[in-house]
């Protein structure tokens, strides 16, 4: 191995320095021992005889290197270090290149002669056993004694028998006290069991010879790790700073008019919000003609806040912008702010701006802006209020509006559904100046959200028609659950080999998004669905008997995957106001369920857990938000308690409060009993033919206990419900 290294060292290059350095060390007098290994390891065979079984022997567990040749590792280490920085010739990115590859070739060098750490190498034996199963069966070859270790190894024959089987192993170690007396011990034992001097086991004892290259492998990983670091520290650095760098960029989309292909979602493309895009139209004007707005002094609003519930098309509408406006538009949303790492939000923040203000004029737009922008308070945790990184990255957002002049000529436009818990400095004038509210569509908004996703369905009918009707029967439904809907419909249509979508596909998809698909495999037992059945229809006739309750569209005892086993569907209106009396009589028609059980069973079950829920949230809403009560007064606290479970009242003002809800809820109750007791002939016939059907529509409901009393309400009248719904409900005949 030497003599190969010598040669190759002889090329004028790194490379042959390198070998020559090597070979240099091996050749040293002071690492005598290391070459002795690598000389002997040349020859290692797979015969056990003479000097080769000497030679091929593996040393001790693997912590031999760490007693005996970590000093002389060490020394071998820093002398190949000075070696390869003497040899430098100036060209230190070839040196570092070609250190490398040295180090590399080392290790494979070290990696081709491994350390035997396989089972057989660590098997030990004690002296018993190696006394009476091997020694005494003459299975033992050769005993190499380590006198540095205190440690025997010992070598089998060929094929040798222990315990009556073929040994699984052909070398064995055994720990030993006194390695001075060990060979007197061998031979006494060796005359008892009436072995002949001449057929005696030969005993090698083997000084200094251990296996380094375990040690050095791990110091020269050690050596290049270090030594990579140490001479490229600069290039190290420069790496550092390119990487802390590009944490520190804020990771934004660019939508640039000059560059992008015009394609993009546009203001005739957002359904809907003629308010908002009036508003919004403004600050796009702004950007493409300022001179208009300056000449007059006016001061365009430096940000603009998009507020809304989910699903009402804040993002869409921030999308419009950026296809609308002829400058570029910065997006980003408001978590891309925050990291484990403290103060990237900061300067991600800072990064935004300096970006906004070489491309100005130019719109910033950040999505979900509660991310970083919630209330500042000391109560972090249990209050609900911010850490101190996203206070930070609030703090630096603050600053940087403030910074805004007229001439950076930067719109700052933002949107959240969590208005509520924004900071009051982010709201104030100078920084989101206007607040537009994206709130759910109204009956026309949703006629042109309809008609605008069936453009790309195909239907029955034109899309006008299905949009007026699905408009009056999606009250409350988000731009988002409209899409869904259409979607669905289109869905349902494919799965049933339908070529076009017709009017039940609607049906069915506003059912599966208000309650889930049907789950038909759900099978419930005869008592179980006789109860459901009574239950749903407690609730549809103390709604058709009352005067200011919603409309009723269907009552099914069909399971859905929401849990619900059952349910009535109604017809909302898009009312905001609300009597007294009205909230009342809502609160009777959710306890219908379970009067309706309790006088026809005599007991009530576990499916009224909601409607229980409904009733005491209205109870007390009634009492402690909208004041209400007689008692307690024209007073309002909300409902829901602090996040640390006090009530902003006293806790006399509380139990009144506990006291006239209970009492109300029981008043509610009574009235409820009374209303279905005096109709039980007409729940019963609802509740038999519902069993029969599993499905009951208006049409079925007014056929089976006449027309409601106090008149079709909210938009039944307005409805061709028969169009709609006729095609979900069983035969006549049943």
């Amino acid at each position: 191995m030497l003599h190969h290294l010598v040669l190759l060292s002889r090329q004028q290059s790194a490379m042959g320095r390198i070998l020559a350095i090597t070979a240099k060390i091996l050749h040293s007098k002071r690492n005598q021992n290391f070459y002795a290994v690598i000389h002997s390891m040349k020859f290692i065979d797979s015969n056990f005889n003479g000097q080769q079984q000497r030679r091929k022997q593996i040393h001790q567990e693997l912590n031999v290197w760490k007693r005996v040749l970590w000093p002389e590792s060490i020394k071998l280490l820093i002398n190949l270090q000075k070696s390869l920085i003497r040899y430098n010739d100036g060209n230190r990115q070839s040196n570092k290149i070609w250190m490398a590859l040295g180090y590399t070739i080392i290790t494979f060098v070290s990696l081709m002669f491994p350390p035997s750490n396989k089972p057989d190498v660590l098997r030990f034996v004690s002296w018993n056993e190696f006394y009476y199963q091997m020694l005494s069966k003459g299975e033992v070859e050769l005993i190499v004694v380590k006198p540095d270790l205190d440690l025997v190894t010992i070598y089998l024959h060929e094929d040798a028998i222990i315990r009556g089987k073929k040994a699984p192993f052909r070398q064995y170690h055994m720990n030993i006290v006194d390695v001075k007396k060990f060979e007197a011990r061998l031979r006494e034992a060796e005359a008892r069991l009436g072995i002949k001097p001449d057929q005696s086991v030969q005993i090698i004892y083997e000084r200094n010879q251990e296996n380094v290259w375990f040690a050095l492998l791990s110091l020269l990983v050690f050596g290049a790790i270090v030594s990579m670091f140490m001479r490229n520290s600069s290039k190290s650095q420069m790496i550092g700073t390119n990487m802390f760098s590009n944490l520190r960029r804020a990771k934004f989309t660019i939508v640039d008019p000059l560059i992008g292909d015009g394609k993009g979602v546009r203001f005739n493309d957002v359904a809907g919000l003629k308010e908002a895009k009036v508003e919004i139209m403004e600050f796009v004007d702004y950007l493409k003609s300022p001179e208009r707005f300056k000449m007059l002094g006016a001061k365009i609003p430096k940000g603009v806040l998009l507020l809304g519930p989910p699903g009402c098309g804040k993002t869409m509408l921030a999308k419009a912008v950026a296809t609308e406006a002829s400058v570029p538009f910065l997006a980003i949303n408001g978590s891309e702010f925050i990291e484990m790492i403290g103060g990237l939000g900061a300067a991600r923040v800072r990064d935004l701006f300096t970006e906004a203000r070489k491309r100005s004029p130019c719109i910033v737009y950040i999505d979900e802006i509660d991310a970083i922008g919630r209330k500042r308070s000391g109560e972090r945790i249990a209050g609900g209020g911010s850490s101190g990184e996203e206070e930070q990255t609030l703090n630096q957002l603050l600053v940087e509006m403030d910074g805004m002049s007229q001439r950076d000529e930067i719109i700052m436009l933002a949107s959240t559904n969590r208005a509520d818990i924004l900071d009051r400095a982010l709201l104030r004038p100078g920084r989101f100046d206007r607040h537009i509210l994206i709130d759910y569509p109204t009956l026309e908004e949703r006629k042109e959200i309809f008609i605008s996703h069936f453009k790309s369905i195909k239907s029955e009918k034109e899309p006008k028609f299905y949009a007026t009707r699905m408009a009056q029967l999606t009250p409350g439904f988000s731009g988002a659950d409209i899409a869904n809907v259409c979607n669905e419909a289109a869905l349902h249509a494919a799965r049933v080999d339908k070529k076009l979508v017709q009017s039940d596909d609607l049906e069915i998809a506003i059912e599966r998004v208000v309650g889930g698909p049907e789950k038909r495999t759900d099978v419930m037992g005869p008592q179980e669905k006789r109860i459901i059945a009574f239950h749903e229809c407690g609730h549809a006739l103390v709604g058709w008997l009352l005067p200011n309750t919603d409309a009723l569209l269907k009552i099914s005892i069909v399971p859905r995957t929401t849990n619900a086993l059952g349910f009535s569907r109604y017809l909302p209106s898009d009312r905001k106001l609300y009597t007294q009396q009205e909230l009342y009589e809502r609160m009777c028609m959710a306890l219908g369920g379970r009067v309706a059980e309790a006088l026809t069973f005599n007991h009530v079950s576990s499916g009224a857990q909601d409607d229980l829920n409904k009733v005491t949230k209205l109870a007390y809403t009634k009492i402690q938000v909208y004041g209400m009560d007689p008692l307690v007064g024209n007073v309002s606290f909300d409902y829901e308690e602090n996040k640390f479970g006090r009530k902003p009242f006293s806790r006399k003002l509380a139990r009144l409060i506990d006291e006239r809800a209970r009492l109300l809820v029981a008043q509610a109750y009574k009235d409820t009993e009374k209303l279905v007791q005096d109709n039980r002939d007409k729940l019963k016939l609802m509740a038999e033919e519902l069993l029969k059907r599993e499905v009951l529509n208006y049409t079925d409901i007014e056929r089976l206990i006449g027309e409601p009393p106090y008149g079709k309400k909210n938009l039944v009248e307005q409805l061709d419900l028969n169009s709609l719904i006729d095609t979900t409900s069983g035969d006549d005949d049943g």
